[in-house]
């Protein structure tokens, strides 16, 4: 969330970032914050001036009981208790403060970075750069993007590839469990394996830590990194126990540094993870959710990184080149956005999305997420690190990445690589696989 430092010292740059994000009532919002907390000081000074009256008049109390005016000195001390009393009152009206402020700043979202461009849709996010063209920044955007790959031929979708090589089972996933829960058979199964192990082992060779962590998190652990309140409906609740499924491995791994300050010698951190991902908000838009394009239950590997602030932009790039490379090295069309203010996420200060062509689809997939969250995450986790001789700590940024989810890799995978005598495997995946073809 927000800092009331931000809101405070920098109110109109807060006001036009939420604006770019087309957030509706911002400046409301952002008033009653700045209300609240001047409430909140009004009640501490209050507080901290009744204290100060508290002392004084215990100091007299004591100088009146050696005098032997004892009247005088009951009296006193009905005023001190009476002085007790407005100040629990006080405290109550700053606790109650404390406690709306930060309900109100989990409503506002992160503000983006100058580089984020203006737009309300998809539809204006910028092309940076592909392997299909040359990009012009601020100029090719997914709008007027008309650079897709040949889709001449007849092209089968991944769903039927699927079925004629007996690849994935989804009429099985959905007896077992429901729709979105595909079961994967065989070389399928060896495919999903392949490119776990493939994208952990190049997550490895890039310095990143590997994390086995639990799949089932804590309400604080949601709040920690934003998906609770802002995602509550979107994530599956295991009411008796009140523990959520993670919609991402970003959740447990960056929680690992929740309440925790770090040596910035320490920074960056660089972890990875492999987890099982569910989300309950599959197939509730309205497009094409057919095959793997939407699921509620997927493999995805992620990156996370813990930086300071000054080097934050550098670990940012780092992580978008390890995530092109992935895509390079599987031999796919692919496509790097640079979002727009309106379609970023809630918590996100810039955002990077990464696509994959399906050529049966003739759509383009997204495959990965890469964001900066500046401090916005970390003041929610409390997560801050100290500067050697400097005894304040100061927030960290977060930053995550998907490296790379899998089910629409697999199916721009079987798409792309389509032929008469089978599935082509990439070379990058042929020592994970044991084989160069899927038949």
């Amino acid at each position: 969330m927000l800092t009331l430092k931000l809101l405070t010292e920098e109110y109109d740059r807060v006001i036009n970032g939420l604006n770019k994000k087309h957030f509706k009532g911002a400046k409301e919002l952002i008033d009653k914050v700045l209300a609240v907390d001047k409430k909140r000081r009004e009640a501490q000074q209050n507080a901290d001036n009744i204290l100060a009256e508290q002392k004084k008049a215990a100091a007299e109390i004591g100088k009146l009981m050696k005098s032997g005016e004892t009247a005088a000195a009951q009296e006193m001390k009905n005023k001190v208790a009476e002085l007790k009393e407005q100040s629990k009152e006080y405290e109550l009206v700053k606790t109650a403060a404390e406690e709306e402020i930060v309900t109100l700043l989990c409503q506002i979202p992160n503000i983006p970075y100058d580089e984020v461009p203006e737009g309300s849709s998809a539809e204006d996010n910028w092309v940076v750069k592909s392997n299909l063209k040359e990009c012009v920044l601020g100029k090719d955007t997914v709008g007027n993007w008309d650079s897709n790959p040949d889709c001449s031929g007849d092209m089968l979708p991944h769903w039927e590839l699927a079925k004629k090589y007996n690849l994935i089972d989804f009429d099985l996933g959905v007896k077992i469990t429901g729709a979105g829960f595909p079961v994967y058979i065989g070389k399928g199964a060896q495919l999903q394996r392949a490119l776990i192990n493939f994208f952990l082992a190049e997550a490895n060779k890039a310095g990143y830590t590997e994390i086995m962590p639990p799949t089932v998190v804590n309400q604080a652990s949601g709040y920690g990194t934003g998906q609770l309140p802002d995602k509550d409906g979107q994530m599956y609740h295991c009411e008796m126990d009140d523990f959520y499924l993670i919609p991402t491995a970003e959740v447990p791994v960056t929680n690992i540094y929740r309440d925790v300050i770090l040596d910035e010698k320490s920074l960056p951190i660089k972890n990875c993870a492999y987890t099982q991902c569910f989300r309950r908000e599959a197939g509730s838009y309205g497009k094409d959710v057919r095959g793997l394009n939407r699921l509620h239950e997927f493999s995805k590997i992620e990156i996370v990184r813990i930086d300071t602030p000054e080097h934050s932009a550098v670990s940012h790039q780092e992580m978008l080149e390890h995530v092109e490379g992935l895509l390079q090295k599987l031999e796919l069309p692919y496509r790097i956005l640079r979002l727009c203010g309106g379609d970023q996420s809630f918590t996100s200060a810039v955002c990077y999305d990464f696509e994959v062509y399906s050529v049966a689809q003739q759509k383009w997939l997204e495959v990965s997420s890469v964001s900066n969250f500046d401090t916005y995450q970390a003041n929610r986790l409390k997560c801050r690190y100290r500067k050697e001789g400097v005894k304040k700590p100061e927030l960290c940024h977060t930053l995550n990445g998907s490296a790379l989810a899998l089910p629409r890799i697999v199916a721009s995978l079987l798409e792309n690589n389509q032929t008469p005598d089978g599935i082509i495997v990439p070379k990058a995946l042929v020592p994970y696989m044991g084989c160069d073809v899927i038949k």
